[in-house]
């Protein structure tokens, strides 16, 4: 090296050399990072570091070690004290079939994610949920059934698929460098774990060695191997036999032996504690600990953490003492954790951090954020029908029906923050659109989906302001002051106490003032997360003795107001509840079929509104109604009241437009026969409302594919609770689909030219490139989505047929483009039923075009024969 210096030391080299010098100083930031977290950690008494395995990691002022919380979500966008821009749900991304715009929103919310953290320096609210530079992102566990509710945190049904995308978010979130990442991203739940959500704490998951490496599997590796995530979330359920957080054959085969992963893992949420007191694998909560962190468990997700309990970390302490782990065991896991930190620059001292300055808050929300969040939502549509009525002509008069027809809460999804740039309903949408046509909004019956926050517009605080008044009472010896340490308007019933400096983390929020609705009528009204009530005519219409608890269901009381009046308001809340401060509402028909006959009379065309929201399908959730139970659904169709809206909507005679809001696939067998229309919308964010307006109406094209398989019912499915793959998924689902797979239309349409097949270095064992050339033979620019799919030779166990490359392009009308896959032995292999991956000997059939072969649609099909077989690592 240092004759290699010398050389550069005079004439035009010294500008190389003088760029370079930092990176020969410190070559390897992971091992630098390292070496000073170890030397942190030898310096750190037992209880000091005890409490540095859990969640929520105390300061150390001794060491100039602050406060951290690795608790940190920002699924599909960041959550925070602050509006943050809301993005589409998980699987609308993964319905854009478009790695790059994923990667470019992973990078957007990272930027928001290091803006949030540099508010928590600023308030001195490090410590505080939100403010980590780490985030419990992406979801990739394969959303293997339709009934799971949080299927819509994934990126659908196929391993290729979520590989693909959850590697773009990963290098999105982490930036250019994964040793030097701007967040550290932490795919999740490691790794068999996709519902029953009833049972996750103490199911024990069997999986063969097929589909563990088939399905389970591959999106994991890509994220670790590829993508080089520098963290992994274990999940609650055993796995034959042992709990995730404590699999050897999940832990130490695969992740730290096959995979050679060197970050750090965390537990979900109680999943350690869950070892014990669910799974009775430990004994106690002691031992229950020592087996997690034996196994390469580094970091604990405590719930408990919220109510800032204390001496959680008695029971590594109790573990150490009885024998069951050793100091060793505790520093290994301390220095992984703190070598991220000084990593992602949270801690000061790695040279390569050295003169970076933080991201400032006025990163959040930014106008580019904002278009961004627009452009993922229409890249995110997916048109499943059209007779032709779409787009909508200028000039045609609509109705706009359906409880979702201007709900806002809907558009979020979960895992999303309350507060987020004003969201666009749907028939918002449309006016913003098309601003001389005549749009009629027809209210809706009650529905089990109602429930949208109440806007700014309708709130005022006591001396008459948009908004309400909400002062701020610091804790202090287990009471709270007298006097507000911060008073302020804010927008709703929500708190920005961590966006406050002068306000502790320990308070007690006060809101007062009143609410004023726009139009007279029957309202349906609730609160969460707070105590106190809201007066209608001198009594509590709303009346909130409990703090309602995380994902409770919200509990409406219909209310009728009267235009202009002011309803008085007085609501609390204090630190430690897991309910977030809400207030909702929904305008409701007293006659809906009335009102629908009446408010379409006169339209050309209905567009009706319907799905569901993450307030029925989500993670643990206590709701149990018809079609839902405890997050999970448990029927496909739409509910009750949606279903005989939309038949009565098609008696009317009128071409019927149905857009749907829901996050997993639904019997759409009645709309498939019956609508002029359907356009799947998923939670589209916070622009959804102008994304489907601008699909509608032809600005955009719908370019969207289907990441899920829409069955016809729950009949043509294996039980919930089994998690062998045969018989689901387009890979092993033998039926007719309502939808298939990879399914969605455009405006405009395209061919494709045969396809070229050619051998890596002469050999197909080597790899293969596809090539194809598009043509958009329509009259209008369009996208397409070009999917490459493998069916391989008999052998037990072979699916029917397997995606393995995606594109999605843009074409003028008449343009061509030429399109390339480049398949490697990785791509090409198959598992057998032993669990190997290798290269079946024997002819592959490989497709190439708008969806799965023998659908009817466009595209092209060649031969491919592999001559031996060829087994690859794990």
């Amino acid at each position: 090296m240092e004759t290699n210096v010398a050389k550069y030391k005079t004439g035009r080299g010294a500008w190389l050399l003088a760029a370079l010098m930092p990176l020969l100083a410190h070559a390897d930031p992971r091992a630098e990072a390292d070496k000073l977290a170890r030397s942190l950690v030898t310096q750190m008494t037992m209880d000091e570091k005890i409490d540095q395995l859990l969640n929520v990691a105390p300061a150390i002022p001794r060491l100039s070690i602050p406060a951290y919380n690795w608790w940190t979500e920002s699924l599909h966008g960041a959550l925070g004290p602050l509006p943050t821009t809301n993005f589409p749900e998980p699987i609308g991304l993964a319905a854009s079939f478009d790695a790059p715009l994923v990667g470019q929103v992973a990078a957007a919310i990272s930027v928001e994610v290091r803006a949030l953290h540099t508010l928590g320096r600023e308030t001195g609210h490090l410590g505080r949920i939100g403010t980590g530079l780490n985030t419990w992102s992406p979801n990739i566990n394969i959303f293997r059934d339709p009934r799971w509710g949080r299927g819509q945190e994934t990126y659908g049904e196929d391993p290729h698929l979520t590989a693909a995308l959850g590697a773009a978010f990963i290098q999105g979130m982490q930036g250019a460098n994964p040793e030097l990442p701007d967040v550290v991203a932490t795919p999740k739940h490691f790794a068999v774990h996709s519902g029953p959500e009833s049972t996750r704490h103490h199911a024990d998951v069997t999986v063969s060695a097929h589909d563990l490496e088939d399905t389970y599997l591959p999106a994991f590796r890509a994220a670790i191997v590829d993508a080089r995530a520098g963290s992994i979330m274990c999940a609650y359920n055993r796995i034959n036999g042992q709990p995730a957080c404590a699999s050897d054959e999940l832990m130490k085969q695969h992740l730290r032996g096959a995979w050679g992963f060197k970050g750090y893992v965390v537990s979900d949420c109680d999943a350690v504690t869950d070892i014990a007191e669910q799974h009775k694998y430990a004994t106690d909560p002691a031992a229950a600990v020592a087996v997690a962190l034996k196994a390469g468990t580094d970091n604990e997700c405590n719930t408990k953490t919220l109510g800032d309990t204390p001496n959680l970390g008695a029971r590594y302490r109790e573990a150490w003492q009885r024998g069951l782990i050793s100091m060793a065991d505790i520093d290994q896991a301390l220095v992984r954790l703190f070598s991220a930190r000084y990593r992602n620059g949270d801690l000061a001292g790695l040279a390569q951090r050295s003169g970076g300055k933080p991201v400032p808050v006025s990163a959040i929300g930014t106008a580019a954020h904002q278009q961004l969040a627009l452009e993922s939502a229409a890249r995110s549509l997916v048109l499943l029908k059209n007779d032709g009525v779409l787009p909508l002509k200028p000039g045609l008069k609509l109705a706009v029906i359906g409880p979702l027809g201007d709900a806002t809460r809907v558009l979020r999804g979960n895992y999303s923050s309350t507060q987020s740039a004003p969201p666009v309903s749907v028939v918002e949408g449309l006016r913003s659109v098309l601003p001389k046509a005549r749009i009629k909004l027809v209210p809706a019956g009650a529905s089990i989906t109602d429930g949208d926050p109440v806007p700014t517009s309708a709130l005022r605080t006591p001396d008459g302001k948009p908004g309400l008044r909400a002062a701020y009472f610091n804790r202090k010896d287990g009471q709270y002051d007298q006097t507000p340490a911060a008073t302020r308007i804010e927008p709703g019933l929500e708190s920005h106490a961590l966006a406050v400096k002068a306000v502790a983390d320990q308070h007690k929020v006060q809101w007062s003032g009143y609410l004023v609705v726009p139009e007279s009528g029957t309202y349906r009204l609730g609160v969460s997360g707070v105590k106190g009530t809201l007066t209608v005519g001198g009594k509590p219409a709303v009346e909130a003795t409990a703090y309602s608890r995380w994902a409770e269901p919200l509990q409406l009381h219909e209310v009728k107001l009267e235009k202009g009046q002011r309803y008085p308001l007085s609501f609390h809340a204090e630190t430690g509840g897991t309910g977030v401060p809400g207030l909702f509402w929904k305008r409701i028909s007293n006659d809906a079929a009335a009102d629908l006959k009446a408010g379409a009379a006169d339209a050309d065309v209905i567009v009706a509104v319907v799905g569901l929201t993450s307030d029925l399908e989500g993670e643990e959730m206590a709701i149990k109604t018809e079609g839902f139970s405890g997050g999970d659904k448990t029927s496909l169709d739409l509910p009750a009241d949606q279903r005989r809206l939309l038949e009565q909507a098609k008696a009317l005679g009128k071409p019927l437009v149905v857009v749907l809001m829901n996050g997993s696939a639904l019997d759409l067998s009645w709309a498939k026969d019956n609508a002029s229309a359907i356009l799947e919308a998923w939670y589209p964010g916070q622009a959804g409302g102008l994304a489907v307006a601008n699909v509608l109406t032809g600005r955009t094209d719908p370019g969207g594919r289907l990441p899920l398989t829409f069955y016809r019912n729950l009949d043509d499915l294996p039980p919930f609770d089994n998690y062998a793959m045969q018989g689901r998924t387009y890979r092993y689902y033998a039926g007719t689909p309502v939808y298939a797979f990879g399914a969605g239309l455009s405006y405009t349409s395209f061919s494709y030219q045969p396809l070229q097949v050619t051998p890596v270095h002469g050999a197909a064992e080597n790899g293969v490139v596809v090539t194809t050339e598009i043509r958009n033979t329509g009259q209008r620019e369009g996208d397409e989505v070009a999917q490459l799919y493998l069916t391989p030779p008999a052998f037990e166990g072979a699916p029917r047929l397997a995606l393995r490359g995606f594109q999605r392009v843009s074409l003028k009308p008449g343009e061509r483009r030429t399109v390339s896959f480049r398949l490697s032995p990785r791509d090409l292999s198959f598992v057998t039923r032993d669990g190997v991956r290798q290269l079946m000997p024997g002819q592959y059939k490989l497709s190439v075009g708008s969806g799965q072969p023998a659908a009817g649609v466009a595209g092209q099909e060649s031969t491919l024969v592999l001559n031996q077989a060829v087994v690859l690592d794990k």
